[in-house]
């Protein structure tokens, strides 16, 4: 997909984090996150989580908020929502948010992870939310309007926010202030040099494959990582080449199902979401429609090595009103899947998975219009967070039975709980550079 960005500078918007790399700054030793992404698994458990939930296309005229949810087992408000920082606008539709810097800047001491930069996919707005005065409940720190984002930047409707090592804060856009989607869904990885803002180059990835998520190796030495095609349902290793180009390969399909009872005969299993672990050992993806989450091996890039499975959800289960006539992989359709007494609607979407690799964090919404069009159940009941305990050694996925956050109890009606946060870092918001 390619998307526009945009570059949050200091003069702009006063909320960036590390200076430029330059070797001239002195540093100390407890700047933000972590020195390497092995001293990363060693930190503590995450006690708390943030996510946005949205209220656009439920029906409820109420804002989006930021939750925050105690994770902590031996805390009396475990699987609770304990903070709700209502935003001050209506029909946002908060998105993917990033931090306002990373552990590429662990050894400055000036610097602090304190800011969650959160922008709106509809409305265009960017709301910096103050998560260092008090990180169990964050308040806003600052706006910026559409207007803003409009005249200074030429784009709209941000998507992703990433933080650099140099200072800056990039969030990619998917259209402009007129309405055109200048960030269409399309079949390419999209190569800039950072340092000229220069476009150098495009890798095809086949036709409708639509390339969704994209994450590099966690080593900084390693000049390959993996992208996900939300359509064709491929997972992509992308990579350097000798020649100082780039190129990818498909390492990873995901058969489509053929199906009656569903829009069309074929169902992909339409991969939303995708993650590596910090040792770059395993990768995880999300099926939103088939309703599984998998665990690859990557030990060998080249080569993924399915190594875990589990069915939350989706589509395809025993008894409902689609029947799966021929399936590559299955013996038969899934049972429904049920918690604590509650059978969850939709998909497994978002994913986090914890500092030491041991605990995977599943939220079900991905975008309120395709979760009306594709799961209205889902807006209807609300989405739900879940936790899969993983096999770090040998590889496999297993539901924890215990945890249940449902998002479909909330004080003002069913919310549509999105991405998830960590306070100090997670696996797909740091980088080490």
């Amino acid at each position: 997909m390619r998307r526009k960005f945009m570059v949050m500078r200091k003069t702009m918007a006063n909320i960036s984090g590390c200076s430029a790399r330059d070797g001239v700054t002195k540093c100390g030793a407890c700047g933000p996150g972590y020195k390497t992404p092995l001293d990363a698994m060693k930190g503590p458990r995450e006690e708390i989580v943030y996510l946005p939930c949205i209220y656009r296309n439920t029906g409820i005229e109420k804002p989006d908020y930021v939750a925050t949810v105690d994770v902590d087992p031996k805390s009396p408000h475990y699987c609770q929502v304990i903070h709700r920082l209502p935003m001050p606008n209506l029909r946002d539709e908060l998105h993917h948010s990033g931090w306002n810097t990373c552990s590429s800047c662990f050894g400055d001491v000036t610097k602090k992870r304190n800011r969650l930069i959160l922008p709106s996919l509809i409305s265009s707005r960017i709301y910096v939310v103050d998560v260092g005065t008090d990180m169990r409940a964050p308040r806003i720190h600052k706006m910026i309007e559409p207007v803003n984002v409009f005249w200074k930047c030429g784009l709209a409707n941000p998507h992703t926010t990433h933080c650099l090592g140099n200072g800056d804060i990039m969030i990619s856009s998917m259209g402009d202030p007129s309405g055109n989607g200048k960030g269409s869904y399309g079949r390419y990885i999209n190569v800039w040099d950072w340092t000229t803002h220069v476009f150098t180059q495009s890798v095809d990835l086949g036709e409708d494959s639509i390339p969704l998520e994209i994450r590099f190796l966690h080593n900084p030495d390693a000049a390959e990582g993996y992208v996900g095609c939300a359509l064709s349902s491929a997972i992509h290793r992308f990579y350097k080449t000798e020649n100082g180009d780039w190129a990818a390969e498909k390492v990873v399909q995901v058969p489509s199902k053929k199906v009656n009872g569903w829009l069309f005969p074929d169902m992909p299993g339409l991969i939303t979401d995708i993650l590596i672990s910090l040792d770059d050992r395993f990768l995880y993806f999300s099926n939103w429609l088939h309703g599984d989450i998998r665990q690859y091996d990557i030990s060998d890039t080249r080569k993924p090595k399915l190594v875990g499975q589990v069915f939350l959800g989706g589509k395809i289960p025993r008894g409902g009103p689609i029947v799966v006539v021929e399936d590559q992989e299955l013996n038969s359709q899934p049972e429904p899947f049920v918690i604590k007494g509650k059978r969850v609607q939709g998909g497994p979407q978002m994913i986090q998975l914890s500092l030491d690799g041991k605990r995977l964090y599943v939220s079900t919404s991905l975008y309120s219009a395709w979760d009306k069009q594709f799961y209205p159940d889902l807006v209807k009941e609300g989405s739900v967070m879940l936790q899969i305990d993983v096999d770090t050694e040998k590889g496999g996925l297993k539901v924890n039975k215990n945890f249940l956050v449902d998002f479909g109890k909330e004080p003002d009606g069913p919310v549509l709980a999105h991405e998830i946060r960590y306070p100090g870092g997670d696996c797909s918001s740091d980088i080490w550079i």
